[in-house]
Formats: structure tokens, sequence, C-alpha cells
């Protein structure tokens, strides 16, 4: 199951898979075992970039790694478990169990702050079918995955040939809305910068002035762009310590702004933040990252941990973990670029972040993905940001400090990139925006009435199952 999500997108191998494990369970006399286990193998592998950040100092975190994977894996498997117990109590319990793992995945995304990583619906970001996310979003694509899947499970004519027509029609509908007009351009160039700093290395004293030459030269070099774009946590100083800063950062620009990702500090409290350094030096607009990353960027009360017993977030370079931002805002950087609304690293992968403002122009994601290897977390969190531009129907700027820098448009291709781990900066311009879109009109509501129906509809005849 988990060889469907980024990078190797074998969706083909994923579907059987499932479809695989909904029998199992829907036949197990044990369904909340079954479906508790099958989902920690399927997180175990599917996240396995979860090690990466504690071999970065392998000496000192190395020996968690493994208990973090396997304590992801099982947490993250506690919703498939309830998804077997549900199924317990309805007289089709493999569609049972498959519209409960729809619902788990829905529910992933916000208990306990959420963590929609790996949905089942994933595994068609990088097919037609993915365009289906401008009415349903991400959870309604993981309802289309386990219908079919249950479909293919029955193993009746009838089912079968429903599931297989009800994913071609999807195809279908990908395939006519990929071949529509775009809009035009906006007009503007985009400079996206790629320091490649090791995440090893990135903090070093001793290095933090090659890293601020490297972004300096990246950005000085010519012709002008309308806008600089630096990645997350990209600034290896304080910049209200250093004053002198901002105006080697505009002297690089050659007259455009630059956004930066930096540390903004206020006594004992630290931001992860973004900044637009106007090409007078003076910064003209802040964001503050709101949706931080539990244990990487604060640790549930941290004051008291790190009072105590020094203890501090992975991420964290000032006490013991950075302040939440009040939520999201728009950057208004002009009538030629427009409004951009800004997601840091993490943020790009809730749909729900991309609310609660006005409808932006365009998507403007930066992020530190050194933490999470080369092999797949990045990629992974990459196509999450590519759904992003789905869902609302806007371009989506990406920012990495070791990749993926790429430009995505209303439809979610790849119109610009870089390659993975290498310095060096992109010149690109911005895509135009789609109308705005179903799924950003009304959110989860129309999956969440199709799940309450379906729900209801398999609890209408209760057959309850030994445990």
């Amino acid at each position: 199951m988990a060889l469907g999500q980024a990078p190797l997108g074998a969706w083909y191998l994923s579907l059987p898979a499932l479809a695989m494990l909904i029998c199992l369970v829907g036949r197990s006399t044990a369904p909340v075992w079954a479906a508790w286990f099958g989902g920690a193998g399927y997180f175990a592998a599917a996240l396995n970039w979860i090690v990466q950040p504690f071999m970065v100092d392998a000496a000192r975190d190395g020996w968690m790694a493994p208990f973090a994977l396997v304590l992801m894996a099982f947490g993250m498997a506690l919703f498939w478990g309830l998804a077997g117990w549900f199924s317990r109590y309805s007289r089709s319990p493999m569609l049972a169990f498959a519209v409960a793992l729809a619902a788990s995945d829905l529910m992933r995304g916000y208990v306990l702050t959420g963590f929609p990583w790996a949905l089942l619906g994933h595994i068609w970001i990088a097919t037609p079918v993915a365009q289906l996310a401008a009415f349903v979003g991400p959870n309604g694509l993981s309802l289309l995955t386990v219908l079919v899947a249950a479909g293919l499970a029955l193993r009746r004519p009838l089912p079968a040939g429903l599931a297989v027509l009800g994913l071609a029609v999807a195809w279908g509908y990908g395939f006519w809305a990929l071949a529509q007009p775009m809009p035009a351009d906006r007009g503007v160039t985009l400079r996206l910068v790629q320091p490649n700093a090791a995440q090893q290395a990135k903090w070093d004293p001793a290095l933090a002035r090659v890293f601020f030459d490297r972004l300096l030269s990246l950005t000085s070099a010519k012709p002008t762009p309308d806008l600089v774009i630096w990645p997350e946590t990209s600034l290896p100083y304080v910049l209200d310590r250093h004053p002198e800063i901002g105006g080697m950062i505009a002297e690089a620009g050659n007259g455009a702004p630059v956004a930066i990702g930096m540390q903004r500090v206020d006594g004992d409290k630290a931001w992860n933040s973004l900044a637009v350094i106007a090409p007078d030096g003076m910064t003209r607009a802040t964001y503050d990252k709101h949706h931080l990353v539990p244990f990487g960027e604060y640790i549930p009360f941290g004051d008291a941990l790190f009072q105590w017993s020094n203890i501090s977030a992975f991420a964290s370079q000032l006490g013991n973990g950075y302040m939440a931002g009040p939520g999201p805002q728009l950057l208004d950087l002009g009538p030629k670029l427009g409004r951009a609304l800004p997601l840091i690293c993490y943020e790009a992968v809730f749909p729900q972040d991309l609310r609660g403002t006005e409808r932006p122009d365009w998507l403007l994601q930066i992020t530190n993905d050194a933490w999470f290897g080369h092999w797949t977390g990045p990629f992974q969190h990459a196509a999450q940001s590519q759904l992003r531009a789905i869902e609302q129907g806007l371009p989506l700027v990406r920012v990495g400090n070791t990749g993926v820098t790429a430009i995505y448009d209303a439809r979610g291709r790849v119109t610009a990139s870089l390659p993975f781990e290498i310095s060096s900066y992109l010149d690109a311009g911005l895509p135009g925006a789609l109308p705005v879109t179903t799924y950003a009109r009304f959110g989860e509501i129309p999956v969440l009435l199709l799940l309450a129906a379906l729900a209801t509809a398999l609890l209408r005849t209760q057959k309850r199952r030994k445990p």
C-alpha cells in the first residue's frame, strides 16, 4: 500500500494491496487487531523518513529513531483500528471498513493538531485523478480510493465492474480538466533561491557567513527579477540583532524585494517567520508560522520541561521551541505581484490552513526539508503542496533549502523546477489563477455529508460480530 505514495506513486500496486487488506479485515474474527497491525505496517513503510531528523546528530539522537518510527506507525494505525471496530457493526463489513478508513483519514487531519500525511487518496497525486481534488479535496480522493478497493475486495462482477468504471470516469475527467485552457501568467519573474545547506552544518557558527554569502550571491545574479524568495530559516542570523543585514540583502536584491525565511526573536520568545525585505533594506511585512510541528518546533508543556531538564524541540535554536503566530494572513506584495498566502513548511500539509483569509492570488511555501533526507520525505511533502494548488485552483511557489524547489500551476503541474540537492536559483514566471474551486468554497462539508450518509446506510441493519 505504501508504494503508492511519492516518490514512487505506484497506485497500481497500492490499490490491490488495499483491496487485500479490506478483504482480510472484513473476514477476520478480530477486525480491530487486523486493521491496527495492517495500518502499522502501512505507516511504518510510508513514514520511514521520520527517522531522518534523529540522524542529523546520530551520536546524540540516533537511538531514538526506531522508537519514533514504531510509535508513529502504531499511533497513526489506531485510527485504522477504530475503522476495524466500526466494521463489526455492519452486514457489509468490507464496505463498512472501507468507509471508516476514509473517515479516519479525515480525522487524522484534525485530531491533536492533525497529521494528514500519507492519506490513501495521495496515491493519485501524480495522475489525472488528482483533478477531482478541486471538488472533494484530499479526503474525497481517499473515499474514492477505498470504495474502488472495496469493490475489488468483494470479488463479485457487479461491484468490481462499478469500481473499475468509477475509476475510469475519474481518470477521464482528469484528462479533460488538464486539457482545458489555462489563464495567462501574471507577467512577473520570481527568483527561487535554493542554497542547499546540509542540516548538520546549517547552524554551525563557523559556516554562517559561508551560507549567507551563498544566499547573497544567488540573489544578486542578473537580470533582476521582480521578487526573490529564500527558503525557511535560511537566514543564519537574527535580523534584529544585526541591523546591517537588511541593507546587505537589499543591495543583493538590486531593487527587487526579497522574501526570506528566518527566526524572529523578541526577548525570550522566538518565531519561525517569513519577512519581506524592501529595496531600502527595511522589513515591510512579516508572517509568523502558526501551525507548528509537535516535538519538532514545540513541545507540549515545553516551558516547564525546558526549565527542569533543558529539553527543547528539534528545530528550535533558541529556548524550548517556537511560539505560534496568530493564524493565516495574506502578504500584499503590490499590484504587480498581487497577494500571496504564505505557508511555512508543515503548514502546506493542512488544507484547512489555506482558509481563514480572503482568496489570495497565489500560494507561497518556504521549507527546509533537509531534516528529512533525500529519499521519501521531501517528495511526499512536495506532492502534498502540489495537491494544495489543485484544491484551491491557485499557482503554488515552493522554495526548499535542499529541494524540492518548483512552481506549480493551478492544475498542479510543474511549470519550472530545480534539481534536488544542488545550490542554485531558478528564475520563472508566475502562472495565473483559476476561478475559485468547489473545495475552496465548501471545504470538507460535501465529503462529511457523504461519509455520514454511507455510515448510516451501512449501520441500518446491524449485525454484531465477535470481537
